[in-house]
């Protein structure tokens, strides 16, 4: 029989790591008697870890949420893995860089000298996308109102900062607008940004809202049915949104082309795009982009010699592109 201080550490692993457990079981797992057991449980609960009888044929025990946090049990790959989100957690763009330091060091001082090794050699400097200014923070605060509405499906109101507030002087100042009123459905981070997946109940349609322009109002409003998020998938809906379809994840333009390279050198730049091998220095490559002439130019950054396979918009887009080179380097050549 392992002694107390370490029998008990495999208990609160074990209440850790499901929520429910027939006491039979946890004896047998740790190889002791039932009233062992119960004294085990008994010592927990002096040092703060509230774990509650289960009534039932079989009876049981489980370790419910407390008013406090008491100490907790991590195995290797839990400490590893908690402390590799809390060295990136700058790039979440959730505002909570200072806590999560304070979390890592508490983490790091009672860590293993062998996981605190692992730690320290891995470095990670968590950078945000690159912008012309510094991007704006959701609230925590925010994140969690956003959060508890959409687990109660309650009806959220809130004030919407618009993308381009008007700041002129001369603007005549208008009526404040009245609420938001959606159906809250997915909270989702991407990109270093916050975002809430709604159905907006007054233009009945479905639309993505930045966290940090939302100021929630309370209460909150009646619960309500979730209906179904078109493609069923939000990190493909809110991809389609951005790329400016109908929420299908697709790009609003999609063209082919034969490419003068092998498709290994192509593939590693092609993103969603599909490569398909010809030979030995030819690949066909299918993708989409924002516009006709976007998706041109992205073609031309390969730079190779180019067939257009179709359809006749991206004919039409490099020839309107070879206009616009060629004028350009008509101006260049002219004497200034």
């Amino acid at each position: 029989m392992q002694k107390t201080s370490a029998r008990l550490l495999s208990l609160l692993s074990l209440l850790q790591a499901r929520r429910d457990w027939p006491g039979a079981v946890l004896a047998e797992r740790l190889d002791v008697s039932p009233r062992t057991l119960r004294r085990d449980v008994d010592r927990l609960r002096e040092l703060g870890y509230p774990v509650r009888a289960v009534m039932g044929p079989d009876g049981g025990y489980r370790l419910d949420a407390g008013t406090q946090l008491p100490p907790l049990l991590f195995d290797d790959e839990q400490a590893v893995a908690l402390a590799v989100a809390l060295r990136t957690a700058a790039a979440t763009g959730a505002g909570i860089e200072d806590g999560a330091a304070r979390a890592l060091a508490t983490l790091r001082q009672v860590m293993p000298a062998r996981l605190r090794h692992r730690i320290d050699a891995l470095q990670v400097t968590s950078v945000a996308r690159s912008a012309p200014r510094p991007e704006p923070q959701a609230d925590t605060g925010v994140l969690m109102a956003l959060s508890a509405a959409v687990q109660a499906r309650e009806v959220l109101r809130f004030d919407h900062t618009p993308a381009h507030p008007v700041d002129s002087p001369d603007t005549v100042p208008e009526a404040v607008p009245p609420p938001r009123r959606v159906e809250p459905h997915h909270l989702v981070a991407r990109g270093g940004r916050w975002y809430l997946v709604a159905w907006d109940l007054d233009r009945e349609d479905w639309r993505v809202f930045r966290a940090d322009r939302i100021t929630p109002r309370t209460p909150t409003g009646p619960r309500f049915t979730p209906r179904e998020l078109p493609g069923e998938d939000v990190a493909a809906f809110l991809t389609g949104r951005f790329r400016g379809s109908d929420g299908s994840a697709d790009w609003p333009c999609r063209g082919t082309v034969v490419l003068h390279l092998p498709a290994s050198a192509v593939s590693p730049h092609a993103a969603d795009g599909i490569v398909e091998e010809l030979g030995p220095d030819r690949c066909r490559l299918t993708t989409g982009s924002w516009s006709w002439p976007s998706l041109a130019a992205a073609f031309c950054l390969y730079d190779t010699d180019i067939e257009v396979v179709g359809p006749p918009a991206l004919e039409e887009a490099f020839a309107g592109l070879a206009r616009r080179c060629a004028g350009a380097a008509a101006e260049r050549s002219r004497p200034r």
